[in-house]
């Protein structure tokens, strides 16, 4: 006899977001559904009509935990869309404030997910080692980009400035001395994980790998003309589902896809598990990546070069794309300005958004009490396009029924 499961909202990540399991007699998930339960904030509603310039800085408050990459895909959709071409200097410090941004982001992850793998004998040890590697990577995102948190010199055009040879050395220091630490904290996560009696085969699918770069991200990889967006009604089976549901559902070339850590080490790196498991060893194994790539970036960087590009904010109504590879999957924003200077469209598809139809299913085939870590192991966060549902005050009946973006 079939019987649902619900966690409400699920626990340990950013936002809310409901897991409904239907389970069979022993307690194997037959159908997994995951859908975004957060409210509506109207960010892009916000953007439209505004100078380009506004754009990344009203973005970047859609999310507290990745703040960066928002920012950055705001300002390549903007670039794009005005046809500049920013300095190389300015893509180098883009790079190294996402590359740290990153890198934090996924320390803050094992923390979250600490209390399903860490035993009570290292948990201080672990937590300790996950704020001395935050605390770095947000020194750097904070003189790279101005802030940790609003990052208020990536501007529309490339960074507001470069910084000086003496903040590059001494970040290069910090960070030189930051990789024995990343090195031990990687290997201790990983050994945990693999030690954790997660059951063979859990949280397996087979959706097509939806990554566009290793580390920074490619707007060349995303096609409009391959991605549809669907309403939660016609994807879930459930009407109430479907009409509780917050997101839409993005979809490329029809299907599905994965985003994230593993997806990134499949694609680029020939990583080839599959799996809860393999989800917290990619995340993991980035996090070197990522060090390894803000260390390359500080000797290569030029300190006194132009790091801002001159440009008129009179568009041609391009549609311009911005591509950012962040910690859950690629963020991709798309921005057209007009000829009058100001915003005539603006949409974010968000990382967590691609996961979403994702995780439900990988939920499926294996005891329920297993559904919550199959989640956590994808590091959602979803503040991200809402589904509203406007009830009229008397009856009660549905009056409009649409998606209002972030």
């Amino acid at each position: 006899m079939s019987e649902r499961i619900v966690i409400s909202p699920t626990s340990r990540q950013e936002g809310h977001a409901e897991l409904v399991m239907e389970v069979d007699d022993e307690g194997i998930v037959t159908k997994g559904r995951y859908f975004s339960i957060t409210p509506v904030r109207g960010l892009e509603k916000m953007v439209t009509g505004k100078a380009p310039e506004s754009a990344p800085v009203l973005c970047q408050r859609i999310c507290g935990v990745c703040p960066v990459p928002h920012t950055l895909a705001s300002a390549e959709a903007m670039d794009d869309s005005l046809g500049i071409e920013i300095p190389k200097a300015a893509k180098l410090l883009r790079e190294l404030t996402i590359s740290a941004s990153n890198l934090n982001s996924h320390a803050i992850h094992h923390f979250l997910v600490a209390p399903d793998i860490v035993p009570e004998n290292l948990f201080a040890a672990a937590v300790n080692s996950v704020g001395d590697i935050r605390k770095a990577a947000q020194y750097v995102v904070d003189m790279v980009a101005g802030e940790g948190i609003h990052p208020s010199d990536i501007r529309v055009g490339g960074m507001a400035n470069n910084i000086s040879e003496l903040a590059r050395k001494k970040l290069y220091s910090r960070l030189k001395a930051l990789v024995p630490k990343v090195n031990a904290h990687v290997d201790l996560i990983i050994g945990l994980v693999q030690d954790k009696d997660f059951p063979k085969g859990l949280g397996v699918v087979n959706q097509p790998l939806f990554a566009s770069d290793r580390i920074y991200g490619d707007r060349d990889f995303f096609d409009l003309d391959r991605f549809t967006e669907v309403m939660p009604e016609s994807w879930y089976d459930d009407p109430e589902i479907g009409k509780r549901a917050c997101s839409t559902i993005p979809l490329y070339d029809g299907i599905n896809v994965e985003a994230g850590p593993r997806a990134r080490a499949a694609k680029f790196g020939g990583f080839t598990e599959k799996g809860v498991t393999a989800q917290h060893v990619a995340r993991a194994h980035e996090m070197k990546t990522y060090l390894s790539r803000c260390l390359e970036i500080l000797d290569e960087l030029d300190t006194s070069a132009p790091t801002l590009a001159d440009f008129d904010i009179r568009g041609t109504s391009k549609l311009g794309i911005g591509a950012i590879e962040a910690p859950r999957g690629l963020d991709v924003h798309l921005a057209q300005v007009g000829p009058n200077g100001k915003t005539e469209f603006y949409s974010a598809l968000v990382p967590t958004t691609w996961n979403i139809p994702t995780m439900g299913p990988a939920t499926e085939g294996f005891h329920h009490e297993w559904g919550a870590h199959v989640i956590r192991a994808y590091d959602p966060c979803l503040s991200c396009a809402t589904h509203v549902l406007v009830v009229d005050d008397e009856d009660k009946s549905v009056v409009k029924d649409e998606m209002v973006k972030i």
